[in-house]
């Protein structure tokens, strides 16, 4: 009997108007896409609840993510952090208790630090970790550091005595890398010389990294790789941040911050006194780069030039601190493409066609 025909069928609902507060991250996946701590959140219920998994999302996501045609065993709002007891809860068809969500952009760099030490005991139970080069310097517990088959460290310093660092299948830590736990490095991601990477970071899997980073989500396929700054941030997929970019994550009068909200059309506050750059999928940003603190920057942004841009740009413009134009989709296209490619990645009909959705309906979103 194949095994899919045993296991329960699972779709993962993208609550209503859960999507909105998440933009520009949500533009381009259901929010069980979304990075937090190693996993996905999707990810975190497969390991917990085996199942056959599909996803009710936005209609013009659909035909990426589809849904099962076939009754689910369960429907779970896919905002919700899973935890292995909301996951024994659902296998004894009890209503789970104490639900945790993510409700604002912010939520991913201020949950990500619990999110990966929860990971790293669910990805990491029963398993022994590869060893550590002698040419490394680890402080704090061994049992906390553990890498993948085909990752290479080497003179690198590792703290963990904050937190457990996971560095993924065929990452890469180059010499003279400082690293304090929690930290997760997923498959393939690169830490480039002399980088400095502070806890709760999660680079995601093919990124490349630089400089200097605290708090930091990168979901996946984007790179940060040369000196700059980086905090309290979220960036997507098949995103670059050139030489010298830096984005504040602090307002020079500590005041509080407040954040671009697509629904609301305005600044919402935040109670925090710290939030960065968040980046939707394919935008750049060029040489010296400066984002002043909290600066939202949607999907397919190309940004360059002197001077602070504003804190919120919308998708497919290209510009900076003088002002910005529309970017054309074919433009967009042809960028993304030959990005994509360097990672062996194609730009495929169904991206394409939620590109031009989203470039189709952008005047809505700014």
């Amino acid at each position: 009997m194949d095994i899919k025909e045993i296991l329960p069928n699972v779709i993962l609902r993208d609550p209503e108007g859960a999507r909105e507060n998440l933009l520009p991250l949500s533009f381009t996946r259901p929010l069980s896409e979304l990075r937090l701590g190693i996993l996905t959140l999707r990810e975190k219920w497969q390991l917990m609840l085996p199942g056959n998994y599909s996803w009710e999302t936005a209609p013009y996501l659909a035909e990426k993510f589809p849904a099962t045609t076939e009754p689910p065993a369960y429907i779970i709002d896919s905002d919700i952090i899973p935890t292995p007891d909301l996951a024994d809860a659902l296998k004894r068809g009890e209503e789970p208790r104490c639900i945790e969500r993510i409700g604002h952009l912010y939520d991913i760099f201020m949950k990500n630090g619990e999110a990966i030490e929860a990971d790293f005991r669910l990805v990491t139970v029963g398993r022994e970790s590869m060893p550590l080069p002698d040419s490394n310097t680890l402080i704090g517990n061994r049992s906390l550091l553990f890498i993948e088959p085909g990752a290479r460290v080497e003179g690198a310093i590792l703290n963990t005595a904050h937190g457990p660092i996971y560095i993924g299948r065929d990452a890469e830590v180059m010499e003279g890398c400082c690293l304090r736990g929690p930290i997760a490095l997923c498959e393939h991601a690169t830490v480039n010389m002399g980088t400095k990477i502070y806890p709760a970071t999660t680079i995601g899997p093919w990124c490349k990294v630089g400089g200097e980073l605290n708090n930091v989500v990168m979901i996946g396929y984007s790179n940060k790789a040369h000196d700059g700054f980086l905090g309290n941030a979220v960036i997507g997929e098949w995103c670059n941040l050139g030489a010298g970019c830096v984005a504040s994550n602090l307002k020079n009068d500590y005041t509080e911050i407040k954040l671009w909200n697509y629904p609301a059309h305005r600044f919402l506050r935040t109670g925090l006194q710290f939030c960065g750059l968040i980046m939707g999928d394919h935008s750049k940003a060029g040489i010296n780069t400066m984002f002043n603190t909290a600066t939202v920057v949607g999907v397919g942004v190309n940004i360059h030039g002197s001077g602070f841009p504003r804190n919120f740009i919308a998708s497919f413009s290209e510009g900076g601190a003088s002002g910005f134009t529309d970017v054309s989709l074919t433009k967009f296209y042809d960028i993304a493409t030959r990005m994509m490619a360097r990672r062996g990645k194609t730009l495929t009909d169904h991206d394409r066609r939620i590109f031009q959705y989203i470039y189709d309906f952008a005047d809505r979103f700014k």
